[in-house]
């Protein structure tokens, strides 16, 4: 096929590999793309959140799919412009991506749906944050209500740090004051058709900034998938997932498609292991970003067959996807200064070597190349991906790998995966 791929970062780089590797002959276009994307597909110069710009381009060069990657033009509508030229499209409309878009939406939508999740206030003005925060109790979770790249949470035992963070996010819209959830956090991603939902392998991520879950939020430092420990609670990852299946995702895609919004593409479900049962954090449109480079990877079942059969709406002919035992790990690379203020355009050094290292690859997140040189565009550089028999086998090649990588000002965390090593 002839596939289009949107976005920019490690999550796209992952995606372009899954579908190179299966050796079907793919021809992969990516917009706007990075360094490693570019290696495997052809960069194109059309701009990812422009509707007319994205379908007049797949009208004129024939693209059989395309695949969105970051939220940012699903938000923009551009799934609904190729779906009005009858383009197979990997990714829900603007209406359904709500689910991403607005925190309160997804609440609302949960609430219909009967899934299980914290309570959560909505509101617009200080005192209405005040207000919210003493009603709900410390430890204290403030959510930006629209789109905040991952960054828009905050979970502090400090009043004044939960206001002024509000404060932050009032000035552009609605906040989010939620009841505070605590368990273990798991990642779970559905493949979906707007009707049939297929699930993928769990993974956990890390999104605070330095080992031991210190510092501020980012948009995730490392992952690791699958998740060996679900067993000693639900029996099997397996049954777990059937769980989460039935329990939440099913109900969320019927309750979408009931309200003329139907879900096609992928949903992400963030979820927390309470002692009251599983609950949900949040839910993302897309792929999530580490997770996405640790579960493609163990990905056996083709890539392609089943986003175009999402596309297509045909998932009911596809079979459960089937995933290889392996252990994976990945850990980010960050600039000086993520999250707050990354320093860019330093040169990366030992990627080659770093990726020679048996069992590793690179997925590109924040990458260019300038006078012959790899450069840093961004807060998150590199994702170091490894495989292994055994999470120790994989941690110990990541790491390895990591060490032959120099980006002056660097930082990384060493923790990832720690707890599930052989």
């Amino acid at each position: 096929m002839r596939i289009l791929v949107l976005g920019s970062g490690a999550r796209e780089h992952a995606i372009v590999l899954a579908l190179a590797s299966e050796g079907a002959g793919h021809d992969l276009l990516a917009a706007p793309g990075n360094a490693g994307i570019a290696q495997v597909a052809t960069l194109v110069d059309v701009d990812p959140v422009d509707p007319v710009a994205v379908s007049d381009f797949v009208e004129t060069e024939s693209v059989d799919l395309v695949v969105i990657g970051p939220e940012a033009p699903l938000v923009a509508g551009v799934a609904d412009a190729l779906r009005s030229r009858g383009v197979p499209v990997f990714g829900p409309g603007r209406a359904a991506a709500q689910l991403e878009g607005s925190k309160a939406f997804a609440k609302r939508i949960m609430d219909a749906a009967k899934v299980p999740t914290g309570r959560a206030m909505r509101a617009q003005t200080p005192a209405e944050v005040e207000a919210a925060l003493d009603e709900l109790g410390a430890p204290f979770v403030v959510k930006a209500d629209g789109l905040a790249a991952g960054k828009g949470v905050l979970v502090t035992e400090d009043r004044s740090a939960a206001l002024a963070h509000a404060a932050t996010y009032l000035e552009s819209g609605a906040v989010l004051v939620e009841e505070f959830l605590s368990g273990p956090e798991v990642s779970l991603f559905f493949l979906s058709d707007g009707d049939t939902v297929l699930p993928l392998s769990p993974a956990q991520d890390y999104k605070r900034a330095y080992d031991g879950d210190a510092g501020p939020n980012t948009g995730g430092m490392g992952a690791y998938s699958p998740l060996p420990w679900l067993a000693e609670r639900f029996g099997s990852e397996r049954e777990f997932v059937d769980l989460v299946t039935r329990d939440i995702a099913e109900p969320v895609i019927r309750r979408l498609d009931a309200e003329g919004t139907p879900f096609i593409g992928l949903l992400y479900a963030g979820l927390i292991l309470t002692e009251q049962g599983v609950k949900v954090i949040e839910f993302n449109a897309r792929f999530g970003d580490p997770e996405t480079q640790v579960v493609l990877p163990r990905l056996r079942t083709p890539l392609s067959g089943l986003l175009m059969a999402a596309a297509s709406g045909h998932l009911d002919h596809e079979p459960r996807p089937d995933f290889a035992g392996d252990a994976a790990v990945t850990v980010v690379l960050a600039s000086e200064g993520y999250p707050h203020a990354p320093v860019t355009g330093r040169v990366i050094d030992g990627a080659d070597a770093a990726a020679s290292v048996p069992g590793v690859h690179l997925a590109h997140a924040a990458t260019a190349v300038r006078g012959g040189a790899l450069v840093a565009t961004g807060g998150r550089v590199l994702s170091v991906v490894a495989t292994g028999e055994g999470f120790g086998e994989a941690r110990e090649r990541a790491y390895e790998a990591l060490g032959r990588i120099h980006l002056e000002g660097s930082h990384h965390r060493t923790d990832i995966a720690a707890r599930v090593a052989d």
